[in-house]
């Protein structure tokens, strides 16, 4: 996959001039980290194509033609303000060529949502697992599940969350089997590494 763009701390200008370069090259283009500004500059500009999702701040071009994408993907998040994180996920696996199930607000707080996808989340190749506050949503899918977890923690929560620390420490101490875990908030690399597992189990 094309090198993707940081959208964050960079001018409207140096996006578009990235961006315009790199579509030379590719008939994808990824921006992460993205302000509604950067978007205009860009669809006014380079690609007049491209999609902005706000939620997920991510500009995206797709000029694929004939493109078949590989299912096998679920992005879990706890709670609805954890999905800027999760649909940065989701939309860095499909840019890269996946499909992804989207199933949202099913943290520990109410768990009894989660167990009707428990069939969908054992059909997967790989689970992107992303939760704030006390981050213990990804030890329950790993106690329900034999699939690769991706955990992402999210700076959600009160004080004593430490702006997604204490989600990143309870995390990685899972004792849950199988679950690998990214840096706070970053939706991106959940998402990438997600893509790459699934593509590669599909191929295999």
């Amino acid at each position: 996959f094309p090198e993707v763009v940081f959208g964050q701390n960079k001018t409207t200008s140096q996006i578009a001039a990235i961006s315009s370069a790199l579509l030379k090259n590719s008939d994808t283009l990824l921006i992460t980290r993205a302000t509604l500004n950067a978007y205009n500059a860009i669809k006014t500009g380079p690609a007049s194509d491209a999609k902005y999702d706000k939620i997920a701040r991510t500009i995206i071009v797709d000029r694929r033609k004939n493109h078949l994408p590989v299912c096998g993907i679920s992005v879990l998040c706890a709670g609805t303000a954890d999905l800027p994180v999760a649909e940065e996920a989701a939309i860095t696996a499909e840019i890269i060529g996946c499909v992804v199930e989207r199933i949202y607000d099913v943290g520990v707080a109410g768990l009894h949502r989660l167990i009707e996808y428990l069939p969908t989340l054992r059909k997967s190749n790989v689970l992107i697992v992303v939760a704030g506050m006390e981050g213990a949503l990804p030890s329950v899918v790993g106690g329900l599940v034999n699939t690769p977890i991706i955990a992402v923690p999210t700076s959600v929560g009160y004080g004593a969350s430490f702006d997604g620390v204490a989600a990143l420490l309870a995390m990685l101490n899972s004792c849950a089997p199988g679950i690998g875990v990214v840096n706070i908030d970053n939706g991106f690399g959940a998402g990438y590494l997600g893509a790459t597992i699934n593509l590669g189990a599909t191929q295999n």
